[in-house]
């Protein structure tokens, strides 16, 4: 795996490699000036210049600054996947799931500052009360995996699905937390609802009590691992493909079907394989192996575990001291889990040095040019969803919270 460096290639090269999702954004995780970082070229453009050669040293003096004098009228969410030198200032953190908990449970704060990607910042703006304001730090901060669920696509996909079943089935809907929220608002206002990693075998019972099939988007691996997790055989999961028509699904595909599965993935999960479990387990003799489950079906299968971020966490922090850990998710949860358990030996299963290439536009740079602009009285970057795509997709993510 290369980097791309700024004296190696030129700023058309630098922006096409690192608008790739599946590039690594970097080949170190030292915190060193935006400037400097080589995928810089491809993101937001538009912070102030001010910030851009500001040392480690002195955007963490500003930001402390700027959050004390802020004090309670702000709070900060931060996703696990964040860079250190970011989650070091988060307020709460957790996967996707506890941060909506957390949204929804906020009373106190005017701002919330979400440490995350844009859905995430959009999930916070519909579960906290209308006068609170939620603000993303680098609007380029998306995911790759939600953008490529359209919603042109999935309306079409929801059209074609229905012509082709006809009025006798019913198929619900359900959509991954890693999703716009205007696919939220269309599985709330058609029966259907939000999941996470978390509860995503609840949420498949849950609309099994109420239809005969799940369409599930955008990631098809967790669709797939969570499917098998309850028993559902591969002839009866069909993958659509929104490229092709009728999803390259025949007649006979969709109705033998009990979950009809979109084709989007996540590029970081994309990277863990067997090879790299049967590695692990030939070099550490009895070692754990815990794996996110949008990993492909057989690196999940292939694991002793797999689960959310939080189950992950959980699972390595409460084992018994001197277990050796081998973790399939995300480089900068890994490194945090093995320095909060030095009793044990934890290490990624992916020996490539690679973070979320989104994630990781959260740049502390970014954070002092939005803190330090509530302070002057302007609320920068801030995610605002309209009142209608707001009502319905609480639908769909009050109906995920309810789960038991």
């Amino acid at each position: 795996m290369t980097t791309l460096t700024t004296s190696s290639a030129s700023r058309e090269e630098l922006r096409a490699h690192y608008n790739d999702p599946g590039t690594c954004p970097t080949d170190s995780l030292v915190p060193i000036p935006l400037a400097d970082e080589p995928a810089f070229v491809s993101w937001q453009q538009d912070i102030p210049r001010a910030y851009l050669q500001a040392s480690p040293e002195e955007l963490e003096r500003r930001i402390s600054v700027a959050r004390e004098a802020l004090g309670t009228k702000l709070l900060i969410l931060g996703h696990h996947y964040q860079r250190d030198e970011v989650i070091q200032y988060a307020d709460l953190t957790g996967d996707s799931f506890k941060l909506a908990q957390h949204a929804a449970n906020q009373t106190e704060a005017e701002y919330v500052l979400f440490c995350g990607v844009h859905f995430m910042a959009e999930s916070a703006d519909i579960l906290t009360p209308p006068n609170v304001r939620v603000m993303l730090p680098n609007l380029a901060a998306g995911c790759s995996m939600a953008d490529m669920a359209d919603p042109d696509d999935v309306y079409e996909a929801w059209d074609v699905i229905e012509e082709m079943l006809g009025d006798g089935t019913t198929v619900v809907p359900i959509t991954y937390m890693n999703s716009t929220a205007t696919l939220k608002a269309f599985v709330g206002e058609h029966g259907g609802m939000v999941c996470t990693s978390s509860n995503a075998e609840k949420s498949f019972r849950w609309a099994f009590e109420r239809g005969e099939k799940i369409l599930f988007f955008p990631d098809q691996h967790l669709g797939r691992n969570t499917a098998h997790a309850l028993g559902i055989p591969l002839e009866e999961m069909v993958l659509w493909n929104y490229r092709l028509p009728s999803g390259g699904v025949t007649q006979e595909q969709l109705e033998r079907a009990k979950v009809i599965l979109w084709m989007g993935w996540c590029s970081t999960h994309q990277r863990f394989s067997v090879d790299q479990i049967e590695k692990a387990r030939k070099e550490h003799p009895g070692i754990n192996v815990i794996v996110h489950p949008e990993c492909r079906a057989d690196v999940v299968q292939a694991a002793d575990q797999n689960g959310s971020t939080e189950k992950i966490i959980r699972a390595v922090t409460d084992a018994p001291p001197g277990t050796a850990w081998a973790v399939g998710t995300e480089i900068h949860l890994v490194n945090r889990l093995a320095q909060n358990n030095p009793d044990k030996t934890v290490f990624c299963l992916d020996p490539v040095v690679c973070p979320c290439s989104t994630m990781y536009r959260i740049h502390p740079a970014y954070l002092a040019w939005v803190l330090e602009g509530l302070l002057a009285g302007h609320v920068i970057n801030e995610i605002r969803v309209d009142d209608e795509t707001r009502k319905w997709s609480l639908v769909a993510l009050e109906r995920m919270l309810a789960l038991p």
